[in-house]
């Protein structure tokens, strides 16, 4: 696995050309949020999905798939925003929430299971939207699994446990252990699906 450490200044845009270029390929990796470190991957890249789904165990068919976005207008391409849901979105963007939405055409059909649903991510670090505007569509992103909470918070301990399951890692400031907070708007009445560390009272 190759780690690319991020410093204070961030990413250079060769870099940030590179890893776009590695996410096209279909490659996966292991990069910070404004939450839990997260696995990640092009969103649009089928076979890459699909080694996400098999790394972290998920079944497109009973899991909802979630999708990192760089602005809100990038995630109306991808999901069905409407008026209500777009103010909770100005709102709470950019921050630790995911929002679940009923999927648009252009994701891949692991997003078109049973519930046909996404999860929207609009993270509150900037190195996330800058990777989502250089790539030119979504990433899908899935947080790490973790037993103890040094495995969370540990850029190392992170490396160490997935070394040998992606192919590259973001390496940045110590991780978190809370997850986002979960918010499900496919229907009139918004539903508080997970408490997690944004702060959300419908």
């Amino acid at each position: 696995m190759d780690t690319i450490r991020i410093w204070d200044n961030g990413l250079s845009e060769a870099e940030l050309d590179d890893i776009a270029d590695r996410l096209r390929e279909g490659q996966i990796m292991i990069w910070p949020t404004d939450t839990l470190y997260g696995i990640a991957c092009d969103a649009l890249n089928p076979k890459a999905i699909e080694r996400v789904c098999r790394l972290k165990r998920l079944n497109p068919e009973k899991n909802t798939l979630s999708i990192v976005c760089p602005d809100i207008s990038t995630a109306s391409e991808y999901a069905r925003i409407d008026d209500k849901a777009y103010r909770l979105m100005r709102e709470l963007t950019p921050g630790p929430y995911t929002f679940i939405l009923r999927a648009a055409s252009r994701l891949p059909r692991a997003f078109k299971s049973r519930t046909k649903t996404a999860g929207i991510r609009i993270p509150d670090l900037e190195l996330c939207r800058q990777l989502g505007h250089r790539l030119g569509n979504p990433l899908m992103n899935t947080s790490i699994d973790f037993d103890e909470e040094d495995y969370a918070v540990s850029p190392e301990l992170i490396a160490e446990a997935y070394s040998q399951q992606v192919d590259f890692m973001l390496q940045g400031p110590d991780g978190h252990t809370e997850p986002s907070t979960v918010i499900d708007c496919t229907s009139a009445a918004f539903t508080l699906i997970r408490e997690g560390a944004g702060d959300y009272r419908p």
